[in-house]
């Protein structure tokens, strides 16, 4: 089976340029499948950030997308325009060159051009995070005219995803409910490749948290729950590994209010070592799509504490018997609940042996095989219209 991937970039960290590129790993590798990921702004001179199988093959389109903010309205609509003209075609071309059975886009990016391409290929629209913050430019200083603008061009995305992808593929039972209008949804939820080599034995005095600083992730949030329960726990220490445009702002933040025993460090490629000499994973998002962060804390033995936003926490963590969940945006409550597991290293072992139980639940092979019958399903209807 031939299988082509749209992404913008693989020279990116997080959970999307994480999954799309172990999926296409092991599509090529285990299953045989003839794998291309065509990217549409990443350079030939810029590195993948994590490893792509020499099976799996990648044509980069280098078209200057973000060109188009370097310019003012009116001006930056014609070049969006003219922009999204040469995309439109450049992927066209590629794709028909590569004739695939099966197109993949992503959710949140370009998944109504992938869902128009005009191929005999059957397209699937995967979503790395839920439909209600999908381009909906939380977080983002915006313009009333962008705004605007922005609130047009989404619902016209939605709309040509619905009319035109011939499935959706969503990581939780609530976001499918979101898609009413679409003609097949599944819910295929992340797994990880992570290996884990020890597990960890939730003694060390060390809560850890991972992500992309940004918005979205709740930093500063986590800047506020930290203050309180760091003054209850002197002895216990915060380590943030990421990177992202507000590390100055919440370092600006931790010098003014005092706030004692955090560190952020920058990414890592071994956070599985981070992990495994962590006690306790704390996440306190706006929004995720699935959570891998506490899908591989929860591997390696580490309890997490997370707010119940949407939609990802509450589909991994069972409150009170594998970690905690919080009431959505619950400082005061979060604080507790971390300071009780803190305390409490009895509960945080049982917390630990169930967490592991629990993350066996999302095994690689049980959500590969998902997608495996998905592409089957697809293809034999399109052989039948065929025939």
């Amino acid at each position: 089976m031939r299988i082509a991937y749209l992404i913008g970039t693989l020279a990116t960290q997080g959970g999307t340029a994480r999954m799309v590129t172990e999926k296409a790993n092991m599509l090529a590798t285990e299953l045989g499948y003839d794998v291309t990921i065509i990217t549409t702004v990443q350079r030939q001179n810029e590195p993948n950030t994590y490893s792509l199988s020499e099976k799996v093959k990648q044509v980069n389109l280098e078209i200057p997308f973000y060109s188009q903010y370097n310019y003012k309205y009116p001006k930056r609509l014609w070049i969006k325009w003219s922009i999204n003209r040469l995309m439109h075609k450049s992927v066209n071309e590629i794709v028909n060159s590569i004739n695939p059975d099966i197109l993949l886009g992503i959710g949140q990016y370009k998944a109504d051009l992938v869902s128009s391409v005009k191929c005999r290929a059957k397209k699937i629209i995967e979503c790395h995070e839920a439909r209600v913050f999908t381009l909906a430019g939380f977080g983002k200083k915006l313009s009333f005219l962008s705004r605007i603008i922005l609130s047009i061009d989404r619902s016209r995305y939605f709309r040509a995803i619905e009319r035109n992808a011939d499935a959706i593929a969503t990581l939780t039972e609530e976001d499918k409910l979101l898609w009413k209008k679409a003609k097949r949804v599944d819910v295929i939820p992340n797994f990880s490749t992570m290996k884990v080599s020890k597990y960890s034995d939730c003694t060390n005095k060390r809560v850890i948290a991972v992500g992309r600083l940004e918005w979205e992730k709740g930093y500063g949030r986590l800047l506020e729950v930290w203050k309180i329960v760091s003054y209850r726990h002197p002895d216990w220490k915060l380590d943030i590994f990421g990177e992202g445009s507000l590390q100055s702002a919440m370092e600006t933040i931790i010098r003014n209010n005092a706030i004692k025993n955090l560190e952020i460090h920058n990414f890592t490629h071994d956070i599985s070592l981070e992990f495994t000499n962590s006690s306790i994973c704390v996440l306190t998002s706006c929004y995720e799509g699935f959570s891998l962060v506490i899908l591989e804390a929860m591997k390696h033995g580490v309890p997490c504490v997370a707010f119940n936003c949407p939609f990802g926490p509450g589909s991994i963590i069972q409150d009170s018997l594998n970690g905690f969940l919080v009431n959505d945006g619950d400082i005061r409550l979060f604080a507790e609940r971390l300071c009780l597991m803190i305390e409490d290293t009895k509960m945080r072992k049982e917390f630990s042996q169930e967490a592991i139980k629990r993350a066996k639940v999302f095994n690689r092979d049980v959500v590969i095989n998902k997608w495996k019958k998905l592409f089957e399903e697809l293809t034999c209807l399109n052989h039948e219209s065929e025939s």
